[in-house]
């Protein structure tokens, strides 16, 4: 059951790629804006649905996930629908912080079962891609968000040659910094076992991050600061602070390489035309460090 409450938050999340359905969406909401309050709703039965299935429902859990779906809600209403012209507000830096923070700093955690938290933790990452993409791929119509299929060659070719520059400067910069092992083999290199796991990289950890940091952070900052190599550094500064508590608090060295990965990353999102082009190059950073190093 918990594999298939995932599954459906995937498929929700992916079948938002498609323009119409963003277009139909979009109509939607504009015509009845109130509707996107029906989200938070929605989204908390379905969480609430989830930890009864884990043995971990209760009515203060129940009222913190309204309450974290509801926040974000109220900013994108406040900051009125879209699309979104000229630069985007506080309401909108709000809405993206109230998604994001929560989830990064575990809030909740101490009403959840120990042994439901990751099922659980994993359940609200998918509400808060998938709320995110609600309000501001449909109900503020933000630009540049990128969340569509590739479109072109140069968005499959951008990411390649994305990896293939950022990759030796990662590991460089890894070495001293202690960060991986000597490069190896993997110890059952079957090509059926390595492309699942290249696949579950992509969608439970490269897919959700680029949206967030990349279609969101990145793209509000520049929308609002310019298009400049300094906001994409900002940027990237962001992403790295986020893994300082990966592993081990205040983890210093994760933050360093996660920063210069991060405008890698964010250099790709910027010249290609599809989110999906930068969440290739960072599935592939981070499965290269999980089988060879």
């Amino acid at each position: 059951m918990q594999i298939v409450v995932l599954a459906l938050f995937l498929g929700a999340i992916l079948t938002l790629l498609s323009d119409s359905l963003k277009q139909a969406l979009r109509g939607a909401l504009a015509r009845r804006p109130a509707l996107v309050f029906a989200t938070p709703g929605l989204l908390t039965t379905v969480f609430c649905l989830a930890a009864a299935t884990a043995g971990a429902a209760s009515l203060p859990l129940a009222l913190a996930m309204l309450a974290y779906t509801f926040a974000p809600t109220l900013c994108a209403w406040a900051a009125g629908p879209g699309p979104v012209k000229g630069r985007p507000g506080w309401l909108d830096f709000a809405a993206i912080a109230l998604l994001w923070l929560p989830l990064e700093f575990a809030a909740g955690a101490s009403l959840v079962p120990k042994a439901a938290q990751g099922y659980l933790h994993s359940v609200a990452y998918g509400v808060a891609i998938l709320l995110a993409l609600v309000l501001f791929a449909g109900f503020r119509a933000l630009p540049g968000m990128k969340y569509n299929l590739p479109r072109r060659a140069r968005d499959y070719a951008i990411p390649a040659a994305g990896f293939l520059l950022l990759a030796p400067v990662l590991y460089l910069l890894a070495v001293p910094l202690g960060f991986v092992n000597q490069p190896h083999l993997p110890p059952h290199p079957h090509p059926g076992p390595m492309a699942a796991r290249y696949a579950l990289i992509f969608v439970a950890t490269a897919l959700p991050e680029e949206i967030l940091f990349r279609s969101l952070v990145q793209n509000l900052l520049m929308l609002r600061f310019g298009f400049t190599n300094a906001v994409l550094a900002l940027s990237a500064a962001v992403f790295g602070l986020a893994h300082l508590n990966n592993g081990s608090l205040l983890n210093w060295r994760y933050a360093i390489l996660a920063a210069v990965a991060g405008f890698g990353f964010g250099k790709v999102f910027e010249m290609a035309g599809s989110v999906l082009s930068s969440a290739g190059v960072h599935a592939t950073v981070n499965a290269v460090k999980h089988f060879f190093l």
